[in-house]
């Protein structure tokens, strides 16, 4: 937990120090050392050995994958990655294989050629040929649809790629990093995820701690992100920094970020931070009150059918969004949509 110094009525300057005083595992009261990689910095031994595992990595060819929640800072440990490798002059792609649809992931990621269907009126260069020499970031990897993940293993292991309607391989050098929240191993057990390519992105797996279980690096986070914010003179309330430390995060950093750009909206010119101005979501609903819900003698379709309905009203339409919340790939999703009609 973070631990604050007796700072007065208000907090002086942002800088992470100014919070609390770290000390060392052996309690000699020396403050723990900043770990950085890249534009990332951490103090909780946890995150500091991912940083010190991923500066090793970057001098490499080895394809990364990294797992963690929402909100972890996947995508900007993936760039942090290509910026450390002897990549770094060239092309950084980021394909998220949870935001295109199943229909024109094949063309996105490979490219097509012109005619290759009906609409292809000009030939389009797909992610792998546009990261050649760089780094393709496949992003949300766990949604890629089980049908694509043949072609996506034999570009790898090739390096080269076909364009939908095309009849030649085409060279691509390009180093992998990928990131997911899913649990991949789960997948595969559930033939949701190809075991061969499982094993070939897994050659490092990263796993980066949510932010729950690195709160002595919140002071940090707080001072870094203020200052992108725009606000790094703002001074922070003992009490509002208390809440900002006993939170849990589900969000992670990502929902630290939200927070505090909120709450600058609710604090005047010469105004400190106050807990007044922190607005923190609703917690989500815990699963154990599905018990209480009363889905005795409905058959199994019926629920599931149901389920799928009220969330796609939930995310009004948005099918990418729905299979998410469900935990399940938008490839699925569509796939029962049809089956149920």
């Amino acid at each position: 937990m973070c631990e604050r110094m007796e700072l007065g009525p208000l907090a002086p300057r942002i800088a992470a120090d100014r919070f609390f005083e770290p000390v060392d595992a052996a309690g000699s009261g020396a403050a723990a050392p900043i770990a950085s990689f890249g534009c990332v910095v951490a103090r909780s031994p946890a995150m500091a050995d991912v940083l010190a595992d991923l500066e090793r990595l970057a001098a490499s060819e080895v394809t990364v994958t990294l797992i963690g929640e929402t909100g972890t800072g996947k995508d900007v440990l993936a760039r942090a990655l290509h910026k450390g490798s002897p990549r770094a002059r060239e092309p950084f792609v980021v394909f998220d294989c949870g935001a295109v649809a199943p229909n024109l992931m094949e063309s996105e990621l490979f490219g097509h050629e012109k005619g290759a269907f009906t609409g292809a009126h000009a030939e389009h260069t797909g992610a792998f040929e546009r990261a050649a020499g760089g780094t393709l970031f496949l992003d949300e990897i766990g949604e890629l649809p089980l049908e694509l993940q043949p072609r996506l293993l034999r570009a790898i292991d090739n390096r080269s790629v076909r364009r939908v309607g095309g009849t030649r391989d085409r060279h691509v050098d390009a180093r992998i990093v990928a990131a997911t929240n899913r649990d991949l191993a789960a997948f595969v057990a559930m033939k949701q995820f190809r075991q061969d390519l499982f094993f070939r992105l897994a050659a490092a797996v990263v796993r980066l701690p949510p932010l729950r279980d690195r709160r002595d690096d919140i002071p940090l986070l707080v001072a870094e992100l203020l200052a992108e914010l725009g606000h790094a003179s703002l001074p922070i309330a003992p009490e509002a920094f208390e809440q900002l430390c006993a939170h849990r995060w589900p969000g992670n950093v990502r929902e630290l970020k939200n927070t505090l750009s909120c709450a600058l909206a609710f604090v005047g010119t010469t105004e400190a931070l106050q807990p007044r101005h922190l607005r923190f979501p609703a917690a989500a609903p815990d699963h154990a009150s599905l018990d209480h819900l009363p889905l005795g003698g409905h058959d199994l379709d019926s629920v599931e059918q149901a389920t799928i309905k009220q969330t796609l009203v939930m995310t009004r339409g948005n099918k990418i969004r729905a299979a998410r919340l469900l935990g399940i790939s938008h490839s699925t999703l569509y796939e029962k949509l049809k089956r149920y009609g």
